[in-house]
C-alpha cells in the first residue's frame, strides 16, 4: 500500500521475533513509562493508516471541493481546527490572519512542528473529476474565477490532519510537544511571515524541529525526494514603469518613445544572468508582462514591465536586484527619459533544507517506505515560503511527495507528453496512492523527531 512499506513492517516483526524472542508489539520502559519499541512503530503506523484511510480520503475530498484563496481561509481554518480539536489538541485560530495551531503537550521531549498550507489559487478545475471544485472567487481585478486546489494543499492538509490524529491516539510511542500549523496565504508568499509577525513563536513555543511536505506533479506516487541545502529560490516581482514624452506616431521626433525603451531594457536585462552572474549559480530574469500604448498611431507617455527575477544565495539575490535598476536607469538615460519607477515586492527568501535533519529524516524514510522509494532533490525556481520559518532559526526540511501513479506518467510519456504541472486546471493527483505514502513520510517523521531517549 505505502510503496514497499508493508514488507518493511514485516521484516521489523520478523527482527523483532528472533532478536527479542517475542512479538514485535514488544514494550519498552522509558522515563518510567512504557513505550513502543521501533519494531513495533512501523506495524502500528501502517495498521492506523489501514483502518483510517478511507475517512482521511473523505476529508481530502471534502477539503478539495471546498477551496478557498489567500486569506480568507475561514471555512478550511474551522475544518482543520476542529478535526484537531477532536483530536484532542489544544487549539487557537486567527493567528497571522486565518492561521491557526495546535498544541499537544506530551511529556517531556523535544518541540516538533508540522506546517500545511491552507490556500488554494483563483483557478478553474478542468481535471472533469467529479469530485472537482466549483467553487468562484472574485478576484482582486473584480473578474470572476474558479477556485481550485491546484498546488495539491488538500493533500497537505489531510497528511497534517492524519498526524495529528496519529500522535494524539498513540501517546505511548513518542515523548515532547507536537505543534501543528495551518499557514494561510502561502501562494502570495505572505502566510508564515504574517503568523510569526503575530508572535507564533513567542505566544506558543518555539519547535526544534520543523518539517512540511510539498506535493510534486513529476515524482511517481508512493515516492518522496529530498535533499539538503538549498531546495527552492528567493522570488522576488519587480515593476518598472518606463517613462516617455508622448506624441503622434507620424513624428517620433517630437517624443520619447516608452515602448522603444522599453525594448531595449527588456534585451539589456537577459546580459545580466548571461554576464554578470558566474555560470554555476542559479539565477532567472524573465519579463512576464508588458503594457504600453493605446493605438497604432500614438506614442504613448509611458510603459509598465512585470519582471519575476529568482535565485538561490543572498548575494546573487542583491546582484540581480542592483543589475536591473542599473540597466533601466542607464536605458532611460540613453533616450533622455525621466527615471522610471522601480519597485521591489512580494518577495520570498530561499527554502535550505537543514543537513543534519535531512539526513535524519531520508534515514527515517527509506525505513518506512523502503529505500528504493527515498529520491534526492533537485533544486528548483520555485519559491515557498516555509524558509521564514528557517530563517527564524529553526531547523527545517521541506521534502517532496510524488502524487501522480507511475502508470499515468508512462502514459504522459508515450504520448511524447509532459504531465501537467502543479498551477495547472488539469493537474489532480492519484490520491489513492499518493497519500498513504504522505500519511506514513509524516507520521514517521514526526516519531523519529519524538522518539523518548534511549
Amino acid at each position: 500500500m505505502v510503496g514497499n512499506g508493508r514488507n518493511i513492517s514485516v521484516f521489523w516483526l520478523a527482527l523483532s521475533i528472533a532478536v527479542l524472542g517475542s512479538p514485535a508489539l514488544s514494550i519498552q520502559t522509558v522515563w518510567g513509562q512504557q513505550v513502543a519499541s521501533p519494531a513495533s512503530t512501523a506495524a502500528v503506523v501502517e495498521q492506523w493508516i489501514d483502518q483510517e484511510l478511507e475517512g482521511l480520503l473523505q476529508v481530502y475530498v471534502h477539503l478539495h471541493q471546498n477551496p478557498e484563496v489567500s486569506f480568507q481561509e475561514r471555512e478550511t481554518a474551522e475544518y482543520v481546527a476542529q478535526r484537531w480539536r477532536n483530536a484532542g489538541l489544544e487549539v487557537t485560530e486567527n493567528v497571522g490572519g486565518t492561521g491557526i495551531v495546535g498544541i499537544l503537550e506530551n511529556g517531556d521531549g523535544p518541540v516538533v512542528m508540522l506546517r500545511t498550507d491552507l490556500d488554494a489559487l483563483p483557478v478553474s478545475e478542468a481535471t472533469g473529476l467529479p469530485i472537482a471544485s466549483k467553487k468562484t472567487v472574485v478576484t482582486d481585478s473584480g473578474t470572476t474565477s474558479g477556485v481550485m486546489h491546484a498546488c495539491g494543499h488538500d493533500v497537505h492538509m489531510t497528511c497534517v490532519i492524519g498526524a495529528a490524529e496519529f500522535l494524539a491516539s498513540h501517546k505511548d510511542q513518542w515523548r515532547g510537544t507536537l505543534m501543528v500549523i495551518g499557514q494561510p496565504a502561502e501562494e502570495r508568499g505572505a502566510g508564515a511571515l504574517a503568523m510569526l509577525r503575530d508572535g507564533l513563536f513567542e505566544r506558543f513555543t518555539k519547535p526544534d524541529y520543523a518539517v512540511a511536505l510539498h506535493c510534486e506533479a513529476s515524482t511517481p506516487a508512493g515516492k518522496v525526494a529530498l535533499s539538503p541545502g538549498y531546495s527552492l529560490a528567493n522570488v522576488d516581482s519587480v515593476d518598472i514603469t518606463v517613462k516617455g514624452r508622448g506624441g503622434h506616431g507620424s513624428a517620433p521626433d517630437t517624443t520619447i518613445d516608452p515602448i522603444a525603451q522599453a525594448a531595449e531594457l527588456v534585451v539589456a536585462l537577459q546580459s545580466i544572468v548571461s554576464r554578470e552572474i558566474k555560470p554555476g549559480e542559479p539565477a532567472v530574469v524573465t519579463v512576464g508582462s508588458i503594457h504600453g500604448g493605446t493605438k497604432h498611431n500614438i506614442i504613448g507617455d509611458n510603459c509598465h514591465l512585470q519582471l519575476t527575477v529568482r535565485s538561490y544565495s543572498d548575494e546573487v539575490r542583491q546582484h540581480l536586484l542592483a543589475a536591473i535598476k542599473r540597466k533601466a536607469l542607464a536605458v532611460a538615460q540613453s533616450y533622455r527619459a525621466p527615471e522610471p519607477d522601480i519597485r521591489v515586492s512580494e518577495g520570498t527568501p530561499a527554502l535550505k533544507n537543514d543537513a543534519e535533519l535531512t539526513s535524519r529524516l531520508t534515514q527515517c524514510f527509506r525505513q518506512c517506505l523502503g529505500p528504493e522509494n527515498v529520491m534526492p532533490m533537485d533544486p528548483v525556481m520555485g519559491g515557498e515560503d516555509f524558509s521564514q520559518f528557517g530563517l527564524a532559526g529553526v531547523p527545517i526540511v521541506m521534502y517532496r511527495l510524488g502524487v501522480v501513479s507511475q502508470d499515468r506518467l508512462q502514459r504522459f510519456a508515450d504520448l511524447g507528453q509532459t504531465p501537467p504541472s502543479l498551477h495547472s486546471p488539469s493537474f489532480y493527483p492519484d490520491i489513492d496512492r499518493a497519500l498513504p505514502a504522505g500519511l506514513s513520510s509524516m507520521i514517521s517523521a514526526a516519531l523519529e523527531l519524538l522518539a523518548p531517549a534511549g
